[in-house]
C-alpha cells in the first residue's frame, strides 16, 4: 500500500500525537478519519483483488491445457507472492511436467506442499496467502493536490487570420477547389501525318 504526500502528513501528525498526546485540533481528527476509511477501502479491495485472482487461477487451470500459459505465468505470480499450491495446481502441473517451465514449477510447488503439510502437522498455523496483484501501484508525488495540473502560462494571444479558425488544434475548411481540383481539358489530338507517295 503506497500513501501520497497529503496522506503521510496525517499519518505522520497522528503518530506524533500518539507519542505525545496532546489535544487535536477538529480538523486533524476528520483528516485521520478521512486516512482510515481510506485504509479501510483499500484493504477491502485488495481482498475483493486476491479472491478474483484465485477465481481467475482455477479458471485458467479448468481450461488447461488450452490455456497453458496464462495458467503458469498466473502461478507463478501466485507462488512468488506466497500462495499454497493446492492438490489440483499439483495434478494439472503433474499433467503438464513434459514442458520445462511447467516441470520447474511442479517441482516448485511440491517443495512449498510438503512444507505447508509439515507445518500443519507439527501444529503451527499456515498462513492463507492469495496471489498479489501482478502489478505495483505506485504513488503519485504530492498525492491528490499533483494530480491537479499546474497552471501554464497564457500565451499572448494572436491575431486570427481571415478564413483560418482562431481556436488551435483546428483545421481549416477547405475551399471546394482544393477538395474537387478544376478538370483539365484534354489536350488537341494531333493532326494525322500525311504521307507522300512515290
Amino acid at each position: 500500500m503506497a500513501f501520497g504526500a497529503d496522506e503521510l502528513r496525517v499519518l505522520r501528525r497522528a503518530l506524533a500525537h500518539a507519542l505525545h498526546p496532546t489535544p487535536l485540533p477538529e480538523e486533524d481528527v476528520q483528516d485521520c478519519l478521512r486516512l482510515a476509511g481510506a485504509v479501510d477501502e483499500a484493504v477491502s479491495e485488495a481482498g475483493r483483488l486476491r479472491a478474483f485472482l484465485l477465481a481467475d487461477l482455477a479458471r485458467y487451470r479448468e481450461a488447461l491445457p488450452g490455456s497453458l500459459s496464462g495458467y503458469l505465468e498466473l502461478l507463478q505470480d501466485a507462488l512468488a507472492a506466497g500462495y499454497d499450491p493446492r492438490p489440483d495446481d499439483l495434478a494439472a502441473l503433474r499433467a503438464l511436467r513434459a514442458g520445462p517451465v511447467a516441470a520447474a514449477l511442479l517441482e516448485r510447488c511440491q517443495v512449498l506442499a510438503e512444507r505447508s503439510v509439515r507445518a500443519r502437522l507439527a501444529g503451527r498455523a499456515v498462513p492463507a496467502t492469495a496471489p498479489a496483484p501482478r502489478s505495483r501501484l505506485l504513488a503519485l508525488p504530492g498525492g491528490l493536490a499533483a494530480a491537479k495540473e499546474p497552471e501554464r502560462p497564457k500565451e499572448p494571444a494572436r491575431p486570427a487570420t481571415p478564413g483560418r479558425p482562431a481556436t488551435p488544434g483546428e483545421r481549416p475548411m477547405p475551399k471546394p477547389s482544393e477538395v474537387f481540383p478544376p478538370r483539365r481539358r484534354p489536350a488537341p489530338a494531333p493532326p494525322p501525318e500525311e504521307r507522300a507517295v512515290s
